[in-house]
């Protein structure tokens, strides 16, 4: 783990001496560096990481993600607190490359924990509104409530076995109650988040800045979904007993959020709710403990990533020019900002799974899997496929069409920088699918 810590902790200089164009470069550069060293995952040395195919495509979203964040707060390092941003950046960075490598439950909590801080202060030192004290509360007590009976459950395995090595539970489980299980399971059931667990996110992601959005929805919730692949093992038995619930939660509430997105009129708060719809697909293929499942869930996390947080740069973009996020004042953006309404279609197409993009083959693997599981689960698939394509046409016909406010006032054309951002969010996402038959 040194040596591959050593790589990151290079990048201190340039921290302190705020240099955002090489901080940018370093970043890329590091993810050339996990992308090379994909091609040795058989190795010994990632063996002892617990390094694995998962662990692995997170940390290059991980590091991708981060570069289109500096790029699109690029505007901060003209600030005061630009060097306090950079901070920021590389703390997430070591804590979730910690968090994905590690083979140690206790040490996963420390960085998992860990990276909450750095989220914290993103949202209420960078936030727009005044709410946003409310908001970063709601996201630091929801998580950290939760997190709290994980921690005394690796203590009692602890005590009893002697080892928390995440290698030692693959092979063998770990008996207990029911009870134990939830304690285990819900820190990860509320950072995806889980229906009935998701009321910090739209708040949390409205008020954070777009860095802050990047990573909640880049990232952040896909931590949850590979802390549920790395406990469910722990008790199979007991698992097996409680997946029937949780499936069912998740499905019914993905099919409730997306009812909400039709009712939403805040850009940010739909493309939110619709993190919450996805995210319990995902929920339903883990706990369905099925080959396509597990497969279709980590295709559906990389998709919803970047797809997401290509969104939450639109927004962005549009909230810089119209200062606002409602859809009743930034309709008619069709014929104000033309070059960026090519990027909303474009985005909107995928997150609704259109061909040939990462989040179909997501969603058809989750479908064979789900389907599989229980035969009536497709009257609640059809439900979430047909209004995931509803709000994904709602939010750009909404945006783009209709006329356009007299008071709008244009601040020019798309910039350069706006544009190839758009594009390193949707490339990934449309060249991707040729390459995750590897992942299988």
């Amino acid at each position: 783990m040194l040596k591959i810590l050593l790589v990151t902790l290079f990048l201190t200089p340039i921290v302190l001496l705020n240099c955002w164009i090489t901080m940018t470069m370093s970043f890329l550069f590091l993810c050339l560096y996990w992308w090379l060293m994909g091609t040795n995952l058989g190795s010994l040395f990632f063996l002892e990481l617990s390094f694995n195919a998962v662990s692995y495509i997170l940390i290059l979203l991980l590091v991708w993600l981060l570069i289109l964040m500096l790029m699109s707060s690029y505007k901060l390092q003209y600030t005061l607190g630009s060097n306090m941003f950079l901070f920021l950046m590389f703390m997430l960075l070591l804590f979730l490359e910690m968090s994905f490598l590690t083979s140690d439950y206790l040490f996963f909590y420390i960085m998992f924990e860990s990276s909450l801080i750095p989220t914290y202060l993103l949202i209420l030192g960078w936030g727009y509104q005044p709410e946003r004290m409310q908001a970063s509360l709601y996201f630091l007590f929801y998580t950290l409530v939760a997190s709290l009976p994980l921690l005394i459950c690796f203590f009692v395995m602890y005590f009893d076995t002697g080892l928390l090595n995440m290698c030692y539970f693959s092979y063998y489980s770990y008996f207990s109650n029911s009870l134990f299980f939830i304690f285990l399971t819900m820190a990860f059931l509320v950072k995806m988040p889980m229906y009935f667990f998701h009321l910090w996110l739209p708040k949390a992601h409205v008020e954070a800045p777009i860095a802050g959005s990047m990573i909640l929805a880049g990232i952040l919730l896909k931590l949850g979904g590979y802390g549920l692949m790395r406990v469910l093992y722990i008790n199979i038995y007991h698992m097996i007993i409680l997946a029937p619930m949780i499936i069912s939660v998740s499905m019914v509430g993905a099919v409730l959020t997306s009812f909400i997105c039709l009712c939403q009129s805040d850009i940010k708060s739909l493309i939110a709710y619709s993190s919450v719809a996805h995210m319990g697909l995902v929920l339903g293929g883990v706990y369905s403990l099925y080959f396509w499942g597990w497969n279709g869930a980590l295709i559906m996390m990389i998709a919803h990533g970047l797809a997401s947080s290509g969104m939450f740069c639109l927004a962005n973009m549009s909230y810089e020019r119209i200062n606002s996020r409602s859809l009743l004042l930034t309709r008619g953006m069709l014929s104000l900002f033309p070059s960026l309404s090519i990027w909303w279609f474009l985005l909107s197409a995928v997150n609704m799974a259109s061909p040939p993009s990462l989040n179909l083959f997501g969603e058809i693997s989750l479908i064979n899997s789900l389907v599989s599981w229980s035969v009536w689960l497709m009257i609640l698939i059809s439900l979430i496929s047909f209004f995931a394509a509803a709000y994904s046409l709602y939010l750009y016909s909404c945006s783009q069409h209709g006329v356009s406010i007299n008071s709008v006032i244009s601040s020019g054309p798309a910039s350069l920088r706006e544009l190839f951002l758009s594009f390193l969010h949707w490339m990934p996402l449309n060249l991707l699918i040729f390459f995750c038959w590897d992942w299988i």
